[in-house]
């Protein structure tokens, strides 16, 4: 059997990693990471991933001649978690910030640029002209008694999800028209089902410091410079990216880890695993592997479905799956799209009708080094469709049901949505190439609780030796969150 033995509950430190085995189950970032952690130590790792690509959510595809981001194509730089990876990974000086023009919203009544400085689309200042536009008067004064409020509303409690503490705080328009835009372009979620928590670190915290929500979204943006060092970054500029695509990343990862003697076994479906006296065993078509310690880097539902049998006090931890989320990409010969009509891209408030993506994000408007490399008059567009509005609510239905549509049936919804969101009409003729890339379940739905039970599901693992599970659904949304909960992770373990 592939793999060395070890005995169970020693976890492996710097003095008994030689000749250590571990198994990492999955392929995505999570799971390179942690191979890569452990192959530091001097551990033997074997990666099995299900399918033929690595890096999950950090994917490519070649569209139009250009090579793309088919998932994540920013990072958060609310830390330096990402950056510094790029930089051991020899990436820094492909580190690159979006164009400043900043990202709208489409509200019911129209388009509005979206406010500088806010965190979930949060403002730190009510009376802010960007502010006001969007909510008006009565939205900003209402917005604005969020200072006079006691520091205790919105944080008494345990659990809380985004929807109350905004609404308790700041009000219904600046749920309606700032935060939830935000939310369901970023988490592709209802902002009434998601832990405040879990979505936004730190945030409850800040509020109790500085003592309204506004100067706590103050507080975690002064940390967040624009591209000329300044603290007032435009809105959606609050994120960073390479050179040539996030999607570099996961090359260079897998380079590494194959110069460290990591073996990467790709179409490898782990069907089983099992506890032994000397660790645990992975078995995947047909090939059982044994390993000291393991890994295991999957999504919530199959992580749990897998460990279940070996932890039955997993089963009542399952989180539900993350929706469906269908990415429409467009490369386009529209010279009128040169004068960004829409900064670098917009997000679409739920309640907004006519309009079936919750997002477009205008590649070539965003990134420089794109728009160089597809060249002038040439536009790359994302669309991105299905959100998950609660167990059968309408609303999810109904983008779930957008989201599942055949591939012709969203390419024509990409160039409705995009003829209108962007205010130039785009054609069929326009389109130089386009293709449809399906994420299920990739963005954890991170609902009210979730942060307690990543706690429980923690503890659990924890007393079962030689045992870590990582990944998004305990992290948190984004590469940020990712990056830096898989590092402390594999940390704690050596």
């Amino acid at each position: 059997m592939p793999g060395a033995q070890t005995q169970p509950g020693h976890a492996p430190s710097a003095d008994s990693a030689a000749g250590l085995a571990a198994v990492v189950v999955g392929g995505g970032m999570s799971g390179l990471l942690a191979a890569r952690g452990l192959a530091k130590a001097g551990i033997t790792v074997t990666v099995l991933e299900a399918g033929e690509a690595w890096g999950g959510c950090v994917g490519r595809h070649t569209v139009g001649g250009l090579v793309l981001d088919s998932g994540a194509e920013s990072f958060a730089t609310r830390s330096t978690a990402v950056a510094d990876l790029a930089r051991d990974l020899g990436l820094g000086g492909n580190i690159v910030a979006p164009h400043p023009g900043g990202a709208w919203v489409q509200l019911p009544d129209g388009p509005q640029e979206l406010p500088k400085t806010g965190v979930l689309g949060i403002p730190a200042n009510p009376w802010d002209p960007e502010v006001r536009r969007s909510l008006g008067f009565a939205g900003s004064l209402r917005a604005s008694l969020d200072r006079y409020l006691p520091a205790s509303v919105g944080t008494s409690v345990a659990v809380t999800s985004v929807s109350s503490l905004v609404r308790a705080r700041m009000g219904k328009r600046v749920l309606e028209r700032l935060v939830a835009p935000v939310v369901g372009g970023v988490h592709s979620a209802d902002p009434g089902l998601l832990d405040v928590d879990m979505v936004a670190p730190g945030l409850r915290a800040a509020l109790r410091q500085h003592g309204s929500l506004a100067a706590a979204v103050a507080s975690q943006r002064e940390a967040v410079p624009n591209r000329n060092g300044s603290g007032t970054a435009k809105a959606g500029s609050a994120v960073g990216g390479l050179e040539g695509g996030m999607n570099t990343l996961v090359t260079a990862l897998v380079a590494e880890l194959r110069s460290q003697g990591v073996a990467l076994v790709s179409g490898a479906r782990v069907d089983s695993i099992t506890r032994t006296e000397s660790g645990w065993q992975a078995t995947a078509a047909g090939t059982t592997y044994d390993a000291g310690w393991l890994v295991v880097a999957l999504d919530g539902p199959a992580a749990v479905g897998l460990l279940e049998g070996a932890l039955p006090e997993l089963s009542a931890l399952r989180p539900a799956a993350g929706p469906l989320v269908s990415l429409v990409t467009l490369v386009v010969d529209v010279p009128e799209l040169d004068r960004r009509p829409r900064g670098t891209g917009i997000l679409v408030a739920p309640q907004t009708e006519g309009i079936e993506a919750k997002a477009l994000t205008h590649a070539t408007a965003k990134w420089d080094w794109l728009a160089e490399e597809a060249g002038p008059g040439t536009h790359v567009l994302r669309l991105s469709y299905g959100r998950g509005e609660g167990v059968d609510s309408p609303e999810s239905a109904a983008a779930q049901s957008v989201a599942s549509l055949n591939d012709d049936a969203l390419f024509e919804a990409a160039l409705r949505d995009a003829s209108t969101l962007l205010t130039v009409p785009i054609v069929r003729e326009d389109v130089l190439d386009w293709d449809v890339v399906r994420w299920a379940g990739a963005l954890p739905f991170a609902a009210v609780g979730h942060k307690q039970r990543v706690a429980e599901v923690r503890r659990v693992c924890a007393e079962a030796e030689g045992l870590t599970v990582v990944g998004g659904w305990l992290a948190g949304n984004g590469l940020a969150a990712v990056v830096a909960d898989t590092s402390a992770q594999i940390d704690a373990v050596l």
